[in-house]
This record gives C-alpha cells, sequence and structure tokens, in this order.
C-alpha cells in the first residue's frame, strides 16, 4: 500500500473533491480522482451508503470503486449537519454527485446554489454531475445501465436478433464516471487559464451512444444496419470461438494474409492454403458460410493447450475462454501489478483481504496504487471536522446529538 507521501507527488495532489455518490457510475469518478491524488471525501448518511449492503452482483461495488476515498457521514436533514457540509464544499475544488438532479436541487447543494454561496470569494468551484441524460427530451427519465443499453442500442448489439442481452458489466456507469473525471480533469486546467469554475455533466445514455457509434457510422457508410454480434458479417475470416478435443473451448484469429499462411502452416491445412477460394482475407469473409463449419471439423482433434502453445510461437491470435473469478490467479495480472490487496470494510468478510483491480495504465513505469482502504462509515468525520476549523467540544456535542457519525 502506498503512504500519504507518495500522494503529495501525484497529478492531483492539493486538489480536494466532496462527492455525494452511490452505485458505480459517480464513485468511479471518484475513484480516478482519488487515485492520481485528490484528497476525495465521501459524503455518506449516518446508516452509511446503500451499496455497502447490497448482495448478489453489486456486492463488489463499495469495496471496489471506493478505495483511497476518507468517509464522513452525517445528517443532511439538520441545520447542523448541513453546515459542516458547507464549510466542506468551502474547502474544496470539486463537488461531484450521480443523485437526480432534483435531490441535490432539494438540498441546496445543486451547482447554481453552491456557486451562488462561493461567489464572489470562492468562484472557481468545479461541479461533476453524473446524469441519465444530458438535458434533452429524456432528461426528465431515471436511468440505469441496463435501461441506456437496451434503449442505446448495445443490448441489441449484444444479443441474438429478437433476444438482446445487456453487457456483462456496468459498461456505461463505469465509462460515464470515467468521462466525468476526465471532464472534470479538463475543467481544473482551464480554471488554471481563468480563474473560473464550471458544471461539468456526464451522462449514461451518451456514453452508451458512443459505445454503438461504430455500428451507427457502418450504416452511414455503407447503407447496411449493423446485424447483432452473434450474426454480424465479421471483418475477419477467422474471428471465433472453436470447441476442440473434450469440449474446450478457445477463440482463435487470423486477421490478415500473412497470419492466414500460417495459420494453414502450423495446422497443416495446406488444402486450405492453396484453395482459389480463399486466396485474400475479403474472399474468405465470403466464403465463412462453408469454411468456418470446416474448420470446426478439423479443430476438434486439438487440445486447447496444444493450440495456445502453437498460436502464442507462432503469433496468432487466441483467447482461453475464461470467468472473472479465474482471473484472480491470472499470472500476467499479478506480475505486471494491476492488482493490489485491500481490507474489507463491510459485510461477513469485513476486516479480512481482498484483491482490487487498478486502473489499466502506468505512469513512470507504475501503477497508481492503494493509498486508503474503502473505509469505514465515518471513519474520518472527526479529522475532517477538525480540518475545516470544528473544536474537540463542537465535535463531540455534534456526535452526541446524532449529527454526524
Amino acid at each position: 500500500m502506498q503512504t500519504d507521501q507518495a500522494q503529495n507527488t501525484l497529478p492531483l495532489a492539493g486538489i480536494r473533491v466532496i462527492e455525494f455518490t452511490h452505485m458505480v457510475m459517480g464513485p468511479t469518478c471518484g475513484m480516478l480522482l482519488a487515485d492520481l491524488g485528490a484528497d476525495v471525501i465521501k459524503v455518506e448518511p449516518l446508516k452509511g451508503d446503500n451499496t455497502r449492503r447490497l448482495l448478489g452482483s453489486g456486492a463488489g461495488f463499495f469495496p471496489l470503486y471506493n478505495r483511497n476515498k476518507r468517509s464522513f457521514a452525517v445528517d443532511l436533514k439538520t441545520a447542523e449537519g448541513m453546515e459542516a457540509v458547507l464549510k466542506l464544499i468551502a474547502s474544496a475544488d470539486v463537488v461531484s454527485h450521480n443523485f437526480k438532479s432534483e435531490t441535490m436541487k432539494a438540498q441546496g447543494l445543486d451547482y447554481e446554489t453552491l456557486k451562488r454561496l462561493r461567489d464572489p470569494v470562492l468562484p472557481e468551484l468545479i461541479y461533476v454531475d453524473h446524469r441519465g441524460f444530458l438535458p434533452g427530451p429524456y432528461d426528465h427519465r431515471t436511468a440505469l445501465d441496463e435501461v441506456v443499453q437496451m434503449m442505446g442500442g448495445l443490448a441489441y448489439m449484444t444479443g441474438r436478433r429478437g433476444d438482446p442481452v445487456r453487457a456483462g458489466s456496468s459498461v456505461n456507469d463505469m465509462m460515464g464516471g470515467i468521462f466525468g473525471a476526465v471532464a472534470c480533469m479538463a475543467a481544473l486546467m482551464q480554471r488554471q487559464k481563468t480563474g473560473r469554475g464550471q458544471q461539468v455533466q456526464s451522462a449514461l445514455f451518451e456514453n452508451n451512444i458512443l459505445l454503438v457509434a461504430q455500428h451507427m457510422m457502418q450504416y452511414e457508410v455503407t447503407g447496411q444496419a449493423a446485424a447483432p454480434m452473434p450474426e454480424r458479417i465479421s471483418a475477419w475470416a477467422v474471428y471465433d470461438v472453436f470447441t476442440v478435443k473434450d469440449d474446450e473451448q478457445i477463440f482463435l484469429s487470423a486477421v490478415s494474409d500473412t497470419q492466414w499462411k500460417i495459420f494453414c502452416e502450423v495446422l497443416n491445412f495446406p488444402d486450405l492454403f492453396a484453395d482459389s477460394r480463399l486466396q485474400s482475407n475479403n474472399a474468405r469473409v465470403t466464403a465463412r458460410g462453408w469454411m468456418i463449419p470446416e474448420l470446426r471439423e478439423r479443430l476438434k482433434g486439438f487440445s486447447a493447450a496444444y493450440l495456445t502453445e502453437v498460436f502464442e510461437a507462432n503469433g496468432l491470435p487466441f483467447a482461453p475462454i475464461k470467468a472473472p473469478h479465474e482471473l484472480l490467479d491470472d499470472p500476467h495480472i499479478k506480475a505486471s501489478g494491476a492488482m493490489q490487496e485491500i481490507k474489507l470494510t463491510d459485510g461477513v468478510r469485513a476486516g479480512e483481504t481482498a484483491h482490487t483491480i487498478l486502473f489499466p495504465f502506468k505512469m513512470d513505469g507504475e501503477h497508481l496504487g492503494v493509498r486508503r482502504n474503502p473505509p469505514i462509515l465515518g471513519e474520518h468525520t472527526n479529522e475532517l471536522l477538525r480540518e475545516v476549523g470544528y473544536s474537540v467540544a463542537q465535535i463531540d456535542a455534534l456526535a452526541a446529538s446524532g449529527k454526524v457519525r
């Protein structure tokens, strides 16, 4: 685990972020800013972020997306609690949220209200508004990742025709949070030039539209609507999952004429390489109707282990088919430093360690690491109150009266 001293050398050291977030989108934005060195303060209700208690597919949300943050637990329905939060905001560079705009406005935590409170003394507030939809005809709707995947074409492209299937991860929530962080960092850079802050917005639906933009552009360019991925006309001739010996599965690919030549050589398919109907990638794409069944039949006799060895030795694209939990033992992930231990703070395994995945880039040869475990509810309330000028007696009084935790 990195030290606080290491934080001082990170790009966003000295930037303070107050976040009102839950679930995935907002916390992802805060996680990226925190990993980059910002002091991210997670404001939680006294009962804690509901994400701490999710089961099933949501059980990993809180520990994954809330590392490197400090927790401030407060009752925002009380004047004393709101006063404490506003003092924190006055000390901050950024406010980030992913609750409904009406909810933030009702609490006096919307951008216009906070900007008025700070202007003209502190006009530089950056406000990151994570939304379901950017302003427009849909912006009153309640959005979830699955909602925008269905209406935004991604579920159509992932499933078979007539059977839309959501992608197997919270892709819009995570990417929407990352784009929120990108916009936030751009606003911070712009503030250096102008001295002014601004509101930035990131949205699930518009993020999803970017994910399917390649298929929209395909239609613009060709006039042909993109088929769902299971029945698409692939741009590559050999680009498929094959069932091989002992019913194991493996993804195999040969996407260029050079790779096709190597593919035929290493698997001893000289007749296919010599076939006049298969002399270019586009010709092989046209021939997939008979070529892929032929390859499936021939590949049944090879083991997945043998194909892995041969494809890796000859630079051909391949992939074993793995479940997410199997990646915890992946030798490359371990060796590359992309995984790090954290201590769990909630649930049946509270106090035990688990492995978390870091952001997929390095700076100066190193991943952005974990400096703080996901926080215990209210773990940093007292120290944050001291930082904004509360005395020990005032803090004790707030805690005794149940205004903070």
